[in-house]
């Protein structure tokens, strides 16, 4: 993890900073970032710094800042390509079943190996849902089977994964689900306890938070959306729920959102996350309460899930933020990537170019995810007071040609390809292959070593 916070001083960069006070890009512009954080951006003669200042010549490269995935998975980064072919509960037996036998030390390397997958596409912040203490169970009809409580892994299975996090040095909110199905309203809370106070040890400018990971689509109970509102109360924290990802069983998943509403769940600290089959009266009254939505539309194009309403949604109010999801059903974390397929994905729905603007999938991508996750006045964009974190782009190699407009051009024509580096605070922690912390190099050859304890269902 970074413990350092230098001083660096980025100049005659490109900037792209994201920041709806500041112009959408500026030319032959510099950035001075202290003790992790900007202090100071502008145009033209940068300022004069003394010798304890880094500096950076960014001539001919784009700046802009660090993408923020609002929905991610980070232990399924050593599962990509299993289940290719199937909708999401087919994929979920094979993916999300692979870590029945995983140990806490298991599911630590593979939630090393793929925070640092993020931070090397340039994702430095990510909202984390921690593999469960419940091992899966298939769905059948849209319903689990009745969880065994004998089953329960030891809470330092969701306590690793956190170390995982921090470790690598990437800034995250982790989502515990409370497994609302075991146990009375106390044993739920008491079971959740730990994994929020254990933040209290941990340095905030990385570990930005805690959250709950919904699980109502998964529960048997209205119980469930209650015991989750408890624990958003008593902790103060927000709450992610899957919801309406996939049309099957549609009409046992519409059902459930009344769970949420009678519960008292709704609001701005309650996010949907992917909500591809809402209907226009479950985003009336999303709308309404002021929740808001994580999309996460590379996983929904490969699980065949669908495309969500994402004009209705955004003319109703709605907060939107992409996120990454898992490496398993995103298979390649890539952000631009992301937030192209984002795009074409309503534009042909609609068969209209207008329905999704570039510039704002680049918003949903940065200060978007920031903000429906509640961590905007920290990360985010380039913004005075804000941590420093960014990409350096080479938009000339390979060349991508004049830039007409930078900003539809860094979204529409860039790619990994062209990172040529990501800065957390400041530090370097990628060149835009490998990152530079030798852990990344150990979590490689320990989820290689490790490859037996997954066992998939399917491939």
């Amino acid at each position: 993890m970074i413990t350092r916070a230098p001083s660096l001083l980025v100049t005659d960069a490109l900037l792209i900073p994201v920041d709806p006070d500041l112009p959408d890009h500026i030319e032959n512009g510099w950035i001075l970032i202290e003790n992790g954080v900007v202090t100071d951006l502008g145009s033209g003669t940068s300022p004069t710094v003394g010798s304890g200042v880094e500096r950076l010549d960014a001539r001919g490269r784009i700046v802009a800042p660090g993408f923020v995935s609002s929905h991610s998975h980070l232990f399924t980064s050593g599962l990509r390509g299993l289940a290719s072919d199937d909708t999401l509960y087919g994929w979920a037996s094979a993916s999300m079943g692979a870590t029945r036998n995983a140990s806490p030390d298991d599911i630590y390397w593979a939630t090393v190996h793929g925070a640092f997958d993020f931070l090397n596409a340039g994702v430095t912040t990510a909202f984390n849902f921690t593999d469960s203490r419940e091992p899966w169970s298939d769905m059948i009809d849209g319903k689990r089977s009745q969880p065994d409580p004998a089953s329960l892994r030891p809470v330092e299975y969701i306590l690793r994964q956190i170390d995982a996090q921090y470790d690598a040095g990437i800034r995250f909110v982790n989502a515990t689900r409370p497994d609302s199905d075991i146990g009375t309203a106390d044993e739920i809370l008491e079971r959740f306890r730990p994994t929020v106070e254990y933040f209290d040890g941990l340095d905030r400018r990385i570990a930005l938070g805690a959250a709950v990971m919904g699980g109502v689509q998964w529960a048997g109970s209205p119980d469930a959306a209650h015991h989750e509102v408890t624990l958003m109360r008593e902790f103060g924290i927000i709450n992610q729920a899957h919801f309406l990802e996939t049309a099957e069983a549609l009409d046992h998943q519409l059902a459930k959102f009344a769970w949420y509403d009678d519960a008292g769940a709704l609001g701005p600290d309650f996010i949907f996350g992917h909500f591809v089959q809402a209907t226009d009266a479950v985003i009336e009254r999303t709308a309404q309460a002021g929740a808001r939505m994580s999309w996460q539309a590379t996983a929904n194009g490969r699980l065949g899930s669908g495309v969500a309403p994402i004009p209705e949604i955004l003319r109703a109010g709605i907060d939107v933020g992409l996120g990454l999801d898992d490496q398993a059903c995103s298979d390649l974390a890539d952000p631009w990537q992301n937030m192209r397929i984002a795009a074409y994905s309503v534009r042909a729905e609609r068969h209209d170019p207008r329905a999704l603007e570039i510039r704002r999938v680049l918003e949903m991508q940065t200060l978007g995810a920031a903000r429906i996750i509640g961590v905007d006045d920290r990360v985010g964009s380039l913004t005075v007071g804000k941590f420093g974190d960014f990409v350096l782009v080479d938009p000339t190699a390979p060349d991508i040609g004049p830039l007409w407009n930078p900003v539809d051009a860094y979204v529409l024509a860039c790619s990994l390809r062209n990172l040529r580096g990501v800065y957390v605070g400041g530090v370097q922690v990628s060149d835009g292959m490998q990152c530079c912390d030798p852990l990344a190099r150990k979590a490689s050859a320990e989820i290689r070593a490790r490859q037996h304890v997954f066992n998939p269902a399917r491939s």
